[in-house]
């Protein structure tokens, strides 16, 4: 009795060796530890056994069932659920997907594209130039003296005594025309940099498109009727265009822009940039000629166009990333 003892000791181990899964697991304790398993028919043998092998069979057995039942518990630790599984995939591949969300450009490269188209239209190329600048391209070569207020450190980002991040796209202006002889008509799009506090109308980031067009003969009546043209295809052709005398060092004369527009119920000016005549002073400093080269130059802020084209009234929504704004354009 005692050596089928020690045979079916080794059949369990052996078959709790071989166990990989929980159906596995399950089908071992059925066989060996449930009520009409093996260990259970094997306390039969006891009413068969000699008077001296019945001590030591009960023991072997109660020692066999508590072997048995530690080493399925150890497995059935190790393989996480002795339940068996549900047969088939976990995923239903019968049901439907559901749809990706597709993404979309953002609304002021949206604008900024459109602004592109526009003015390609009228024979402007795109220009582009950094925007970490030094001094001469961001004051100097723009006639902005030393003892401006643009120049004050409190109203810039500088870096060094000589590096600012920019505070207008102009630079890319001066460096097209150092680079470029005349003809030029370019207009240049990019981030600017202000130290503003923020608010619905203000940010110490936002984006400009400045336009520049140097040619021989060119008047305020280029000028005006290029705004005129920007105002009809970004604003419709109820748009009107009216340019009131300002000040700015790079341009003489100069001019506020303001456009003629639908707000809400009604029709009002609004401000939406600046522009003028180059300053002769700013083609000496490139190296242009101004007794044979006129030219004229604007300067619109994105945010601001893009604000009036949509209705959107807090600028701070164009860089919060709320995909409940961003995905109404």
């Amino acid at each position: 009795m005692l050596e089928k003892l020690s045979q079916l000791e080794q059949e369990a181990q052996a078959a709790l060796a071989g166990v990989v899964d929980a159906d596995q697991l399950e089908r071992f304790r059925i066989d060996y530890l449930g009520s009409k398993g093996k260990l259970k028919a094997a306390m039969a043998w006891l009413k068969d056994a000699s008077g001296q092998e019945k001590p030591a069979l009960g023991q072997g057995l109660n020692i066999l069932k508590n072997r048995l039942q530690d080493g399925y518990e150890r497995k059935k630790g190790e393989l996480g659920s002795a339940k068996p599984k549900a047969a088939g995939p976990m995923i239903d591949i019968t049901e439907p997907g559901l749809p990706p969300r597709l993404g979309r450009t953002h609304v002021l490269t949206q604008v900024m594209n459109e602004l592109i188209e526009v003015f390609a239209r009228m024979g402007f190329d795109v220009a582009e130039g950094p925007e970490l600048e030094n001094e001469r391209h961001n004051f100097v070569a723009l006639n902005i003296p030393p003892e401006h207020p643009a120049r004050d450190p409190l109203d810039n980002f500088y870096i060094d005594d000589d590096h600012l991040l920019r505070t207008q796209t102009s630079t890319v202006q001066i460096r097209v025309m150092e680079s470029t002889p005349p003809p030029v008509r370019i207009v240049s799009l990019g981030r600017v940099y202000r130290p503003d506090t923020h608010d619905a109308t203000h940010s110490s980031m936002f984006h400009q498109i400045e336009g520049l067009y140097v040619d021989r003969q060119v008047t305020m009546v280029d000028l005006k009727t290029t705004l005129i043209q920007f105002a009809h295809a970004m604003f419709g052709p109820e748009a009107e265009v009216r340019l009131r005398p300002s000040y700015f060092p790079f341009t003489e004369p100069s001019a506020e822009l303001d456009i003629k527009m639908q707000v809400k119920d009604h029709y009002d000016w609004i401000e939406i940039g600046g522009c003028g005549m180059v300053d002769p002073a700013v083609f000496e400093q490139v190296g242009y000629d101004p007794e044979q080269w006129t030219g004229f130059a604007f300067g619109l802020g994105i945010e601001r166009v893009a604000m009036r084209r949509f209705g959107i009234s807090d600028i701070r929504w164009f860089y919060e990333n709320d995909v409940r704004f961003l995905k109404q354009f």
